[in-house]
């Protein structure tokens, strides 16, 4: 198999994909090659899947190896695809990883969350071993410290892994803070990538360098962040505030409806691809909760920046 390189995923736009499920729960990979087609359309360049947006730790691992599976055989040819390998058992993560060879693009993990890491050197070693245990793959280490509690200074972490992990590729970076994210950046290496993972900043994040972003917004509304982009491009820096403002709306509205990752999923129902419902605890939204969303998306002016499903 020939994998696509990390240096050609700059300025792309990786979307955080959903698991989909039956209505009885099962996974139903009748749907994926259809969302990776909808995602290429929207020029949405890869898919980061088995994350959290996919819901990975209500799934078990032969699921998750289900989903990438499914993926590998219906993705679009020029779908970009990484596989979230993490998992609190480190034999887990590295049989997770080992499955991926000949499938996935790239792989990525975050940190053990529940006994965690106490020292940037022991969470090294944890990626270490996963990636090795996968070393044709790229790796990408995924920082979520609000979700993990793992919080090391992550331009140290590029320094190390850098050093002591052949594959490593670079980081996914879900932390909502711009400076530690540039400093991060800058201690990569010229073929490494930081991918900004906090949509709600994704404007703010281009005057400190990103280019390359993974999240669960880029599912619904890749034509806003496009727009955000192009206006940045242009110096329109006003406008393309304006419309971050809109993507921050479409987060709360859908968040308002007891959290964003299962209103987020349910979503997808109205731009074509039903994803069924969320596992434990999140919640899928009813037919008429959907309908108020769209109304409030409406009030919004947030409608005309979804992701259509005939682009």
């Amino acid at each position: 198999t020939q994998y696509n390189q990390p240096n050609q995923l700059k300025m792309r736009f990786i979307a955080a994909t959903y698991a989909p499920m039956t209505p009885a729960g099962a996974l139903n990979p009748e749907v994926i090659s259809l969302y990776g087609q909808f995602l290429r359309k929207n020029g949405v360049y890869g898919a980061f899947i088995n994350g959290s947006t996919g819901d990975f730790v209500s799934l078990s691992t032969p699921e998750r190896k289900q989903l990438l599976e499914f993926w590998a055989d219906r993705r679009p040819a020029d779908l970009y695809l990484i596989n979230h390998v993490g998992h609190n058992n480190l034999f887990e993560a590295k049989e997770l990883a080992a499955h991926s060879v000949g499938k996935a693009d790239a792989i990525g993990a975050l940190a053990p969350f529940y006994f965690v890491p106490k020292t940037i050197t022991q969470l090294v070693a944890y990626c270490r071993e996963i990636a090795l245990a996968a070393p044709e793959l790229p790796f990408y280490y995924y920082h979520i410290p609000v979700l993990t509690g793992v919080d090391f200074d992550m331009s140290d972490f590029v320094k190390i892994a850098t050093a002591e992990i052949p594959s490593f590729a670079g980081l996914k970076f879900t932390e909502d803070n711009l400076q530690k994210f540039r400093s991060a950046l800058e201690a990569t290496d010229p073929d490494q990538q930081v991918f900004f993972g906090v949509d709600e900043r994704m404007h703010n994040s281009l005057s400190f360098g990103a280019t390359g972003w993974v999240g669960s917004t880029y599912n619904h509304i890749a034509p806003l962040y496009q727009e955000i982009g192009a206006l940045h491009a242009r110096g329109a820096t006003e406008e393309a505030a304006a419309l971050q403002r809109r993507a921050i709306r479409f987060v709360e509205i859908l968040a308002s409806y007891n959290g964003f990752p299962g209103a987020g999923k349910s979503f997808m129902r109205h731009l074509g691809l039903d994803m069924g419902p969320s596992r434990y605890p999140h919640h899928t939204l009813s037919e008429s909760e959907l309908k108020e969303v769209v109304s409030k998306f409406d009030r919004e002016g947030i409608l005309p920046y979804l992701s259509k499903i005939d682009r």
